[in-house]
C-alpha cells in the first residue's frame, strides 16, 4: 500500500492522557509526530521523560510493528529502530485502541544534517545504514518503507537510527507500505515482494535524494532516467557502479553493498557483476586471504575518517 498521509482519525488533544487498560501506565500528550494510514505517533510524557506513543483503530497493526521493534532488540548490536517500551490497550468513548510506547529518538533528519554538517557523512551513514539493514534482514525482515524522511541523525557519538517501522514486512510477503520515489516497482525496476534487495534500491534512492533534495519527477522511469541523474552529478558519479548495482537488483545481501562502497572510498574498482561462488584453488586462497587483509584496512581507514569526521563535528559544534 502506497504511503498516505490523512487527518489524525482520533483527535487526541494536546494534554490529554492516556492510560493503559492492563498496565495502568499514564501517558500525557505533548504534541501529534505524525499520523498515517495505520495509527498515529503522538510526543508524550511519561513520568518527567519523553516518549514516543503510537495509538491504532487495527489491533494487528499494534501487533505485527511490536514483533518488528521485538526483533530489532534480538538482533545484537542492531540500534536502527527506537527501543520497545509497553504496549497496552486505551478505552475512551466506549471504545478500545491499542497502543505501544517506544523510545523518542531526538536528532536531525538524514537530508538536513548532510546540508549541515557536508556531503562527506554520506558514504559513512550509507555503510552504518546497510551495516544494520543486513542484520535486519537477517532476523526475517524488510524495512520496506525506508527514505531520508525515517531517518534521524542522533549523536554524539553519530548513529543513524529510524524513527518509523510502519513498513516493515516479513521476508516473502508483500510489501505493506512505499513511497513512490523509494520504490523500485514505481521506477519499473522489480517488484514490491519484501526482500533485502528492496531495501537496497531504496538505500540507493536514498543518496540519489541527497543530492536532488527536491526529488525529480518520473518521467520515462527505468534505470535510463535514473542513471542520467547520477551522471549530472558530481557527487553521485563516484559511486556509479554500486548505485547502479544496487537499483538493478544485482546485491543480494546488504553487505555485497557494504563491501563494493567501501572499495570505491579506498580506489579500488568495483566489478559491475554479481558475486559468484567457485571453488577455490590454494592460490586463489592466498589471494583471498590477501583480499581479507585488505578488508580489515579499509575497515580501520573508515574508522579513523568517522573518527575524523566525528572530531571535526563535535569541534564545529563547540566553536
Amino acid at each position: 500500500m502506497m504511503r498516505s498521509f490523512m487527518k489524525n482519525p482520533f483527535n487526541v488533544n494536546c494534554g490529554t492522557v492516556i492510560q493503559g487498560k492492563w498496565h495502568q501506565n499514564s501517558y500525557k500528550v505533548i504534541k501529534e509526530l505524525g499520523s498515517g494510514a495505520n495509527g498515529t505517533v503522538y510526543l508524550v510524557d511519561f513520568n518527567g521523560n519523553k516518549a514516543a506513543l503510537k495509538i491504532s483503530s487495527e489491533p494487528m497493526t499494534v501487533t505485527s510493528e511490536v514483533n518488528v521493534l521485538k526483533s530489532f532488540s534480538k538482533a545484537q548490536g542492531v540500534t536502527l529502530g527506537p527501543s520497545l517500551l509497553d504496549v497496552d490497550d486505551w478505552i475512551v468513548g466506549g471504545h478500545q485502541f491499542s497502543f505501544y510506547v517506544m523510545e523518542y529518538i531526538q536528532g536531525v533528519h538524514f537530508i538536513p544534517f548532510l546540508r549541515q554538517s557536508g556531503m562527506t557523512w554520506l558514504p559513512i551513514l550509507v555503510l552504518q545504514l546497510l551495516s544494520d539493514i543486513g542484520n535486519l534482514h537477517k532476523q526475517g525482515w524488510v524495512f520496506g518503507d525506508l527514505k531520508p524522511d525515517n531517518l534521524m541523525i542522533t549523536g554524539p557519538p553519530i548513529r543513524i537510527r529510524c524513527i518509523d517501522v510502519g513498513g516493515t514486512t516479513a521476508i516473502g510477503r508483500a510489501i505493506k507500505e512505499y513511497t513512490e520515489f523509494y520504490d523500485r516497482g514505481y521506477w519499473g525496476l522489480g517488484t514490491r515482494r519484501a526482500e533485502p534487495s528492496y531495501d537496497l534500491f531504496a538505500i540507493a534512492m536514498i543518496m540519489i535524494n541527497s543530492c536532488y533534495p527536491q526529488r525529480f519527477p518520473k518521467r520515462e522511469g527505468g534505470i535510463r532516467q535514473l542513471t542520467r541523474a547520477i551522471d549530472a552529478s558530481h557527487e553521485l558519479t563516484k559511486y556509479k557502479t554500486v548505485l547502479i548495482k544496487a537499483l538493478t537488483g544485482k546485491y543480494r545481501i546488504a553487505d555485497e553493498m557494504r563491501k563494493d562502497l567501501l572499495k570505491v572510498l579506498s580506489g579500488r574498482t568495483v566489478s559491475d557483476h554479481k558475486r559468484t561462488h567457485r571453488k577455490t584453488s590454494p592460490t586463489k586462497q592466498k589471494k583471498s586471504d590477501q583480499s581479507k587483509l585488505k578488508g580489515v584496512l579499509e575497515t580501520i581507514i573508515i574508522f579513523i575518517l568517522i573518527s575524523l569526521l566525528y572530531v571535526y563535528y563535535i569541534y564545529g559544534q563547540i566553536f
